[in-house]
């Protein structure tokens, strides 16, 4: 049975993931209004992984007896000045969950509960995955500068993306 204290940061992270959802469908959203298709696409498959995060804390929290709490999602930036500017947002994104991990598995150590820091150890080898697909994304952004044709290609590689397997 989780303790008060895990119980209540597992549902505060179930709401940061829940954001991450949202945050990538507003993406979707900024990408499709530019008519930039494949990079709608790899986001609307990051806000896909994210929902489905959100589902695993939201299991975890309910399998461990605990009660699963619902809060308000606050509302995601829309507009961006770029793609790149997208991408470096979702960069700074992706770090602030992946100390949101860490600060939870430090939690977990404190309260001797072992079978949390199990359950997030996935979770922090997906933020490990997470930063490294941003950050590849933001250096071929930036090899393409300027050049429309170089955007171009890159975003018919971003439609050619598919949902990872998930375990």
């Amino acid at each position: 049975m989780l303790s008060k204290k895990m119980m209540n940061a597992l549902n505060k992270h179930l709401n940061a993931e829940l954001y991450s959802w949202y945050l990538y469908l507003s993406m979707v959203s900024f990408f499709k209004d530019q008519n930039l298709e494949g990079f709608a696409n790899w986001m609307e498959l990051q806000a896909e992984e994210e929902m489905m995060h959100s589902m695993k804390f939201y299991n975890y929290i309910i399998e461990r007896r605990g009660s699963v709490t619902l809060d308000e999602i606050a509302k995601p930036e829309q507009t961006w000045k770029s793609t790149l500017k997208v991408f470096e947002f979702t960069m700074k994104h992706e770090q602030k969950v992946t100390a949101l991990i860490d600060d939870l598995v430090i939690l977990a150590r404190k309260e001797k509960d072992n079978p949390a820091e199990i359950f997030l150890q996935w979770f922090v080898t997906e933020q490990v995955e997470e930063e490294s697909n941003v950050d590849a994304v933001i250096s071929r952004i930036k090899l393409a500068g300027d050049h429309p044709g170089a955007m171009f290609q890159l975003d018919t590689e971003m439609g050619k993306r598919i949902a990872a397997p998930q375990v």
